[in-house]
């Protein structure tokens, strides 16, 4: 398939193959080598093996309808042309993201105990304590090391220049590795070229690595530790990655009613009677988690199970509570955040960030809504976004009105224009925008995957790559330079 890349329209964006004066870039002139050798039927054939192989590996997730009554399983979609980052740019933002988690960590640890960053007027007492995310029940706790999320994930975006951007922290139950674990085994069966012409960054000791995080966050020593995964169930939209983690750490999957406390301790059913848990690795909200401390009508948790925690009977990752970090009006004071308790200026920039609940910042926002992205300030999943470029006047106006009636619920942003990368549409190549989500261990010492997972929007134009709303992925190939 000989591709002419002058047919390739990439123009309005920093495209990661191609250059702006239609130059491929050092990192892609491999690849472009490779899809010049195979004719279209080739790339049909790779494709077809790679959608069995998902097929055949049960590699799924769940969608729920708007009412989220109704879910529908869904092939999990992979795109064969790989997004490709050299090995010398993800250094340094390895190096950022792993400044940005130690310092959020130690924000959250702050809020429940000490309280220093309100009383040195960094920020804004009420912001933490009007969030939903806030967790009063979590005041004057430390957890081992006082690591409160163990397991990150850091939205990243590349802008028109080509500089990776945080877009947004996920710090309570971030979801996604186990699709980009399953995309690079899936690569690595139908398309094994790829990996014998580059020399490709290994991401396979993730769930060694995971493994090796919670027994460091059991709270004594343990020679031969019980853990679990605690899943809400069947029907979770991310069942699918929390039995596949559970399944590559060799430790259990478990769901609430499989566990119990007894005097404080947490233990697990088995045929031969109760047998005690060291460490829950939880892909349980926070609120669901312990119905005697937190939501009492929880069906999802375990009663009695965050005494046990706090009294230090069982390792919990990640801490309930690290959601007052996750919050998007947080988010915009993370580079005060890092100067406050590092001393050190942020090694990865953010995008800029309009707060609502801010008269001044407030009325920019809703004057300038047509060239604004507007978020729920603890959204997730793309869901209640207003992107204002696309949005008709009389959606402007709903979120006008919205944005008066609840300043403090939501966040503004200026469009970024998303990096792009070839994407196989039919027999052709079109570029299509990205984002990337990184993980990030924080445990004894911290461990960042090299690269993570693209979520690409398969719609032209797009930039909502959420699976839930139609995006589909890659695999990312952090390559020697």
């Amino acid at each position: 398939m000989s591709i002419n890349w002058n047919d390739y329209n990439s123009k309005s964006s920093y495209d990661e193959y191609l250059t702006s004066d239609r130059k491929l870039r050092k990192e892609a002139r491999v690849i472009s080598k490779i899809l010049n050798g195979y004719t279209s039927k080739d790339l049909a054939r790779i494709e077809r093996n790679c959608q069995s192989t998902i097929s055949s590996r049960g590699i799924n997730f769940k969608v729920y309808s708007a009412d989220k009554k109704a879910a529908e399983e869904k092939k999990w979609p992979l795109d064969i042309i790989p997004r490709i980052i050299l090995r010398s740019q993800w250094l340094k933002v390895r190096k950022g993201l792993i400044q940005r988690c130690k310092a959020l960590n130690l924000f959250i640890n702050d809020v429940y105990n000490d309280k220093k960053i309100f009383k040195d007027k960094v920020l804004p007492y009420e912001l933490v304590f009007d969030s939903k995310n806030y967790l009063k029940q979590c005041d004057g706790f430390k957890p081992k090391r006082k690591i409160w999320s163990h397991i990150s994930g850091i939205d990243l975006i590349r802008n028109i220049k080509g500089e990776f951007l945080v877009l947004e922290d996920n710090l309570r139950v971030p979801s996604g590795v186990s699709y980009m674990l399953e995309n690079r085994m899936v690569m690595g069966e139908v398309f094994p070229e790829l990996f014998t012409r580059y020399r490709v960054s290994s991401i396979n000791q993730y769930c060694n690595r995971l493994y090796h995080c919670m027994v460091d966050a059991i709270p004594y020593k343990k020679n031969t530790p019980t853990m679990v995964v605690l899943t809400p169930g069947v029907y979770n939209s991310a069942y699918f990655e929390h039995s596949f983690l559970a399944q590559q750490m060799g430790v259990a999957l478990v769901e609430g009613k499989d566990l119990y406390v007894e005097d404080d301790k947490v233990y697990v059913k088995t045929v031969k009677g109760g047998l005690r848990v060291d460490c829950i690795y939880r892909r349980i909200d926070d609120t669901f988690l312990d119905p005697k401390t937190f939501y009492k009508e929880s069906l999802l948790g375990v009663a009695g199970l965050y005494k046990s925690y706090r009294k230090g009977n069982v390792g919990l990752i990640n801490a309930p509570g690290s959601g007052v970090a996750d919050d998007k009006v947080i988010y915009s004071y993370v580079p005060k955040i890092i100067k406050y308790y590092l001393d050190e200026e942020p090694k990865l920039n953010q995008v800029e960030t309009y707060l609502c609940n801010n008269k001044k910042q407030r009325d920019h926002v809703i004057a300038n809504l047509s060239k604004m992205i507007v978020k729920p300030a603890d959204g997730s999943g793309g869901y209640g976004i207003l992107v204002g470029p696309k949005a008709t006047k009389s959606e402007r106006d709903t979120y006008a009105r919205k944005i008066t009636h609840s300043p403090r619920n939501y966040i503004a942003q200026p469009l970024e224009i998303l990096s792009t990368t070839p994407t196989l549409q039919g027999s052709s190549m079109e570029p299509r925008h990205q984002d990337l989500r990184p993980f990030i261990l924080s445990s004894k010492e911290a461990y960042v995957t090299m690269g993570g997972l693209t979520r690409v929007a398969l719609k032209k134009g797009s930039t909502i790559v959420n699976s839930s709303q139609g995006g589909g992925s890659k695999d990312t190939m952090v390559v020697e330079d």
